[in-house]
């Protein structure tokens, strides 16, 4: 049976386990190449994932890898069927940011997912009436339609999957005692308040913290970021968010991810307990209908 982590995530970790096990066996991309007779650029594409393999061609590498065990055979095609499966933001290429949609295929499959905000509701746990009014400067009335649609249908397609992932937000308290939609329903923001806190009491896999004004500055001030993990052996995203095209989507060993991961838990230190977040997001909510 193929995962549902999407086509981006299972490529991840196919590229991760194979080559692992090239290393295992002390082989360079070169000598693989000469043993398959392929040429040493295909290996490499295959690796860095330029390439989609066939079932095929990976079963001629887990020959020379001396992967024998059905099971993980089998394992390992199904996350190539996956990685050739078509990923449903595909239909959003050409009309939004390409580096934003590959963040959000990597979101698609994550097991934990983690982020701060300090302007805006994390995109993930916003209505629609809210996705809809923050989309309304976009410069163009189909890059705010398909702006608003792509929020939604992210929170839609992680809640089919089989083990959706766990979140954990962190926001300022600035974020949810801004009037957001008060010129076009003065109801959209107590509405995505309750949104939030009757989610957050419903499912324990939803957390949000709130970072309260008494806190004074915090290292949050800095800017929005994300943290994906995963499961399998596959390396945490970063996700640090900026204006259109000044994003950045950091892996690997870079040390800006183990800085921002203790960013986190800093700033968790000056959230109010989940408990007391909640009834301050519905006090915020009674206040904005005041």
């Amino acid at each position: 049976m193929t995962s549902d982590q999407g086509p981006i995530v299972q490529s991840a970790l196919l590229r991760t386990e194979l080559v692992r096990l090239r290393k295992e066996k002390k082989l360079t991309q070169e000598q693989v190449a000469r043993q398959l007779e392929w040429s040493p650029s295909k290996v490499i594409r295959v690796e860095g994932g330029k390439n989609a393999i066939t079932r095929t061609d990976l079963q001629a590498l887990l020959s020379v890898y001396d992967v024998t065990s059905e099971g993980r055979q089998e394992r390992l095609q199904t996350l190539a069927r996956g990685a050739r499966e078509p990923a449903w933001w595909n239909v959003y290429r050409g009309d939004l940011d390409p580096d934003f949609l590959n963040y959000v295929g990597y979101s698609a499959g994550a097991a934990f997912i983690r982020q701060y905000h300090g302007t805006v509701i994390p995109g993930l746990i916003q209505t629609p009436e809210y996705a809809e009014v923050l989309s309304t400067g976009k410069v163009s009335e189909q890059a705010r339609v398909l702006a608003a649609k792509l929020r939604i249908q992210r929170q839609q397609e992680l809640a089919k999957r089989e083990s959706p992932p766990r979140q954990h937000y962190i926001v300022d308290e600035a974020v949810i005692r801004r009037h957001v939609g008060i010129g076009v329903d003065p109801a959209i923001m107590p509405a995505q308040l309750h949104h939030i806190t009757d989610w957050a009491e419903r499912d324990d896999r939803l957390t949000v913290r709130i970072i309260p004004f008494k806190a004074g500055a915090h290292l949050g001030l800095e800017g929005p970021f994300s943290i994906l993990e995963f499961d399998g052996d596959l390396d945490d995203i970063l996700y640090l968010e900026g204006r259109s095209g000044a994003s950045v989507m950091i892996t690997g060993e870079d040390d800006r991810l183990p800085e921002y991961r203790d960013t986190f838990e800093l700033l968790l230190e000056q959230t109010l307990p989940a408990d007391e977040s909640i009834a301050l997001m519905r006090q915020a909510a009674e206040d904005l209908m005041a």
